[in-house]
């Protein structure tokens, strides 16, 4: 934000998402019933296999458009990639895997932008399509809303004990499945159901998304530790310090907006700070629907539906964790 301040204000009365707060997708309106939804993400490797890797890169780059309740419409590929040194193979696995995974989402990759870079890079500019009514922005938040969360945590602890030659990506199955899922049964559940906002969870962690959703609506939020769904041997790989880098910062940057209970101890806060790639939603609805909102995911196919807290009117802007 500090360099977005910068630059100029957007003043387009149609851009009814853009700078000003902490979204997942620009959301830019066409008529009375239509808008765009346009965004872009892109990282280095997080696993070996290069068809893998495009898959969880093409899934967390459309997932933007689930989180704001939009349909994707098409991608572009966005590549920087060392030919001379990795060859047009790998490049190919990479755009394949990227590929299976937006036709999965019912969508074609129409193009695309590549440059030679001695580190590989892929990614995806998605588009999508919402009604400007049923925009989910991270400002939408009530207080009696019900959080539910669509995949379990832990992946940026589970890829760092395969960087650390803890495990081996066959070890981790469950976290490459997860990041290679779709985020489609959360939109799908919030069209049919209903729903105030909804973010998805990457790098800041849930606690750094939460804190998004509770600062744009102006609300407070409380988490139920036991109730978070968490992959196989996290918890006993933070005991034993195997925590990603990222994930520490997220606990220190936003340790003064976030109040433990006494019995949540260091690693529980570093599980709930933990830097996801391509992680799940978090649902906020009326409590009035949340049954209806499980039954929703549960019969799409989503990896958890968890109950893991509630929006409040109390300390809006910071997180309390129970």
């Amino acid at each position: 934000m500090q360099v977005l301040n910068k630059l100029p204000k957007v003043t387009d009365k149609n851009v009814l998402v853009g700078t000003d707060g902490i979204d997942d997708a620009a959301v830019y309106r066409v008529n009375d019933t239509q808008a765009i939804v346009q965004t872009l993400d892109f990282f280095t490797p997080i696993v070996d296999d290069p068809t893998l890797f495009g898959e969880i890169s093409a899934a967390n780059s459309i997932s933007d458009i689930y989180a704001m309740g939009a349909r994707p419409l098409f991608a572009l590929n966005i590549v920087a990639y060392p030919m001379a040194t990795l060859g047009p193979e790998i490049l190919a696995q990479i755009l394949q895997g990227g590929s299976k995974k937006a036709a999965e989402a019912g969508i074609f990759v129409v193009g695309g932008h590549s440059i030679d870079d001695a580190e590989p890079k892929y990614g995806m500019s998605v588009t999508g399509i919402v009604h400007p009514d049923k925009i989910m922005a991270n400002s939408g938040a009530k207080p009696g809303d019900v959080l539910i969360l669509t995949k379990p945590l832990g992946v940026g602890i589970l890829t760092t004990s395969v960087k650390r030659g803890l495990r081996s990506e066959a070890q981790i199955e469950a976290a490459i499945h997860s990041m290679a899922s779709l985020n489609r049964p959360g939109a799908e559940a919030i069209e049919e159901v209903g729903a105030n906002s909804a973010t998805d969870i990457t790098g800041f962690g849930l606690i750094g998304h939460l804190c998004g959703m509770a600062a744009s609506s102006k609300v407070g939020i409380e988490l139920k530790f036991g109730a978070l769904p968490v992959l196989p041997e996290v918890m006993d790989f933070i005991k034993q310090g195997v925590v990603p880098g990222g994930t520490k910062k997220n606990h220190k940057f936003y340790a003064p907006r976030v109040d433990y209970a006494p019995s949540v101890g260091e690693a529980e806060q570093l599980l709930c700070c933990d830097a996801q790639t391509s992680g799940g939603m978090v649902i906020s609805t009326p409590a009035a629907r949340a049954d209806a909102m499980v039954a929703a995911l549960k019969k799409r196919g989503a990896l958890v539906q968890a109950v893991i807290g509630q929006v409040v009117g109390e300390h809006p802007g910071r997180i309390v964790v129970k």
